[in-house]
């Protein structure tokens, strides 16, 4: 019997059921997404301006900051494509992420700090 419960639990766990990150869009990914900032200052100042409005917000349709399940189908088409995405703009957000202040090098740390990578 324990051997079969081990076999279960490690299926879970290679099947990423019992991973430590909160589900996706819970409240406790709400909550992460709303208190995480970036370390770096200049980089916490463009965050706050352009991306933050949308990704702490649920309802948004935006995956939340820091919700490593809702960002996982995005990060594995690579960030040269989630680059092309925010410079380009895609569904409901605007082109550059209503930062008129970015650089590419912006964007691809936001995008890593935002995908919690």
């Amino acid at each position: 019997m324990g051997r079969v419960v081990l076999v279960i639990v490690g299926a879970m766990l290679a099947a990423g059921c019992l991973s430590s990150d909160p589900p996706s869009g819970s409240p406790e990914a709400l909550r992460r997404a709303q208190s995480m900032v970036p370390a770096d200052t200049r980089l916490a100042g463009l965050y706050a301006q352009s991306c933050k409005q949308c990704h702490t917000l649920a309802d948004s349709g935006a995956p939340l900051t820091g919700d490593r399940t809702a960002w996982t189908p995005r990060w594995a088409k690579g960030v040269p494509t989630l680059l092309q995405s925010t410079v380009n703009g895609l569904g409901g957000m605007p082109a550059g992420g209503q930062c008129f202040g970015c650089s590419a090098a912006d964007y691809e740390a936001l995008i890593h700090f935002m995908a919690d990578r």
